[in-house]
């Protein structure tokens, strides 16, 4: 079963232990590298999430794949959590690290759906558009959706901008279905 609370407190304890250590940013990219690994793998994270595998062979399937990458606090760290029974939350675990990390370090992550590919320059300059007068840092998340035409769809926490051409459409035509004027005119 998921339980969030746990995998916070899970994760404010190794980021209170890496800033004990002055270990955070090789903890943070430890970290990253997990999440992304298993998450990307379906065979790992069914055999991390599987109650019938024995907590030894999932540390030897574990230490096998990451104990050459990841630093001694991680690596510690992840024992434990094979240990305590706690591989179910790994994903959950790694999320809460990062958002711990990203709050700390005025960090925001952003979404940006558009209905091309953008070009990394083109990316690059939204970036920088974006955070000119912030004072925030942002990591952006693209993802391409034909569906909204054209335009770009833009959020961030509780903020959402949409400015794609199929919204637009969709106004337009709301707009028009309920027409005060008469319909024979």
């Amino acid at each position: 079963m998921k339980n969030p609370k746990l995998a916070s407190r899970f994760a404010r304890a190794l980021y209170d232990f890496a800033i004990e250590t002055n270990d955070v940013e090789n903890v943070y990219q430890d970290i990253l590298l997990v999440q992304k690994v298993v998450a990307e793998n379906q065979e790992l994270k069914t055999v991390m999430e599987s109650p019938i595998i024995k907590e030894d062979k999932k540390q030897k399937i574990f230490n096998r794949i990451f104990e050459k990458h990841l630093s001694e606090t991680a690596n510690k760290f992840f024992t434990l959590i094979l240990k305590k029974r706690r591989e179910p939350q790994l994903l959950m675990i790694c999320r809460q690290f990062v958002i711990i990390y990203y709050v700390s370090h005025n960090i925001k992550e952003a979404y940006i759906t558009t209905a091309q590919p953008l070009s990394d320059g083109m990316k690059e300059y939204l970036k920088n558009y974006i955070e000119k007068d912030s004072p925030f840092t942002f990591v952006l998340h693209f993802s391409v959706n034909p569906k909204i035409i054209g335009g770009i769809v833009f959020k961030v926490d509780d903020l959402y901008f949409d400015a794609g051409i199929q919204t637009k459409i969709n106004k337009l035509k709301a707009e028009f279905s309920q027409n005060a004027y008469a319909a024979g005119f």
